[in-house]
């Protein structure tokens, strides 16, 4: 997902079991958590940061954090995913195959959507048909291009049928032993009825199936979640509800979790890194995650088209002292990267080949940026901007890399900043945005795959730069339908191989999960992806 996460004809999902390898289950509360005991239920209302969503909070069209965390609990899947990352059943009873391509799923009886309807396989096979029809423009539609009868050109209907109320059958292009493990992602949800009728409804007043309902949508200000008295799964809410308040600053949310105003923040502030840990104490949460930065480098952008535009994203890549950056800005809380996925994702490497031009080497640098410029001059008044929100803490760390570009490339270098998150990602999807730009990708499910597919696959959802390299897309085809996870994994390697020849984007480092909660609340974990895990949180009244 976008973070942000985040159509294609490529194949994303490992043949074989991936599992996280390094992550920390995180803090399991503190010891003076506010319910009468371990696990029993609180009434407390509890309020994390989040941001603006960008469109209304349906499975088929988020695919950003500030809708992702409402829509992860106000919506059940067939699985979900615990603190580690390993997935268990939500809504289905069964999820079966004798060949890894033709799959029989069964439901549970008895589940509703918030508006008192069924819900029901046919539930789920209209929720996959529409987002996979081409002419919806549903940005989640990528996530479907392996199933039969998929189509990135015209109008065509995914192999998912309903056989009765509640199983259904899904054919997939090529067998795929991790199918299951795509099903906790948003995308797989289900969808009511009235969403077919009137879609709009989910501008305001989402129907969802999940933990909790929307209560109210105070749009800029307030998302307000209460549990859903008739959620029938094993994520049921140990607190009275959530509120998720949009900030449009990072700094004044984290003052609020200081005074006791927030009870969960899921992104401390650069300003606050050398000091949340001392501040919070045993709240403070600093855990590897699922997430890297990169910035994107738009296809569109002439200065960075043909041969002298591969050496000028070489050039800003190895003008780039991340170490430094990691360590001055952001307190050791990053890693630099060395690949474009994750190290608590199963098959990560960190000696992959052409990865030496993540490495900062600021003579190198200049000499492929004047080799560039003896090609294609852009002259010396050339500027280089770096696109971000501005209603979140990148400036900071954009400000730092712009020092270093311009001592070693000898041009200009300034942050362009967005108002609001919304407002960026709207820029970035009309290609509207001046230069380069931030992107990040937090983990729709656990595998090096979801680093790669919906990133970089051609017509891919969150392909936000627009590029386009059929030898990586065979490439992925061919690790998917690996036949061990081995297999997979050098294959996955000789993928990135290309997107380092190719740099449509430059990995800049890991994130952490750093945040933190207040003593207001107990029972607070984030999991393997960085998000908190909400419905455990406990909160007296």
């Amino acid at each position: 997902m976008k973070i942000r996460r985040y159509a294609g004809v490529t194949t994303f999902i490992v043949a074989g079991a991936l599992a996280l390898t390094a992550c920390s289950g995180g803090s399991s509360g503190s010891n003076d958590e506010p319910s009468d005991a371990a696990g029993e239920a609180t009434t407390g209302i509890v309020s994390v940061n989040g941001t603006e969503p960008q469109n209304p909070l349906t499975p088929g069209m988020t695919n950003e954090v500030g809708g992702g965390l409402a829509v992860k609990n106000i919506f059940s899947g067939l699985v979900y995913y615990d603190s580690e990352g390993a997935s268990h059943n939500e809504m289905a009873e069964s999820i079966e195959s004798e060949d890894n391509q033709h799959w029989t799923i069964t439901i549970q009886d008895g589940w509703t959507f918030s508006d008192g309807t069924p819900v029901t396989a046919e539930s789920y096979v209209k929720a996959w048909k529409y987002t996979a029809l081409l002419s919806n423009g549903q940005n989640q539609q990528y996530f479907f291009h392996d199933f039969a009868g998929w189509s990135d050109t015209e109008d065509s209907e995914i192999a998912v049928e309903a056989v009765d109320e509640h199983t259904f059958t899904v054919e997939l292009i090529a067998p795929s032993a991790d199918f299951q493990l795509w099903l906790g992602y948003s995308a797989f949800m289900p969808m009511p009825d009235v969403f077919f009728e009137n879609p709009d409804i989910y501008s305001d007043a989402p129907v969802g199936n999940g933990p909790y309902v929307v209560d109210s949508w105070e749009h800029e200000n307030v998302i307000s979640l209460r549990p859903n008295p008739d959620y029938k799964g094993p994520r049921t809410p140990k607190n009275g509800g959530i509120d998720i308040v949009i900030y449009t600053d990072e700094n004044t949310a984290y003052n609020d979790l200081l005074s006791d105003n927030l009870d969960i923040i899921t992104n401390v502030p650069s300003s606050a890194f050398a000091t949340f840990e001392d501040d919070l104490g045993d709240r403070a949460i600093n855990q590897p995650a699922a997430v890297v930065q990169v910035v994107q480098v738009p296809e569109w952008r002439e200065e960075f088209q043909g041969e002298a535009g591969k050496l000028r994203r070489q050039a800003i890549s190895q003008a780039i002292d991340r170490e430094q950056v990691t360590e001055t800005v952001f307190g050791g809380t990053r890693t630099p990267a060395t690949d474009f996925t994750s190290p608590v994702i199963d098959g990560y490497s960190d000696d992959i080949p052409g990865a030496e031009v993540l490495q900062f080497d600021a003579e190198e640098a200049k000499r492929l940026w004047d080799e560039a410029e003896a090609m294609d001059p852009l002259g010396a008044d050339y500027t280089l901007e770096i696109a971000s929100n501005a209603d979140s803490d990148h400036q900071t760390w954009v400000d730092a890399v712009c020092n270093q570009v311009r001592n070693a490339l000898d041009i200009g270098c300034e942050f362009y900043p967005y108002p609001t998150f919304d407002e960026f990602l709207n820029a970035r999807d009309d290609a509207s945005v001046p230069g380069i730009f931030r992107g990040g990708w937090q983990a729709d499910w656990p595998s090096m795959s979801n680093f790669l597919g919906p990133v970089y696959g051609t017509g891919a959802g969150s392909n936000d730069a627009q590029y386009s390299n059929p030898a990586f897309d065979e490439k992925l085809k061919e690790a998917g339908q690996a036949a061990t996870p081995d297999e997979a994994t050098a294959l996955y390697k000789e993928a990135q191989q290309i997107l380092f020849e190719d740099l449509p984007g430059i990995p800049l480092w890991y994130n952490n999960a750093t945040a933190g909660y207040a003593e207001t609340v107990g029972n607070v974990e984030f999991g393997w992806d960085s998000d908190p895990i909400l419905y455990e949180v406990t909160k007296s009244e």
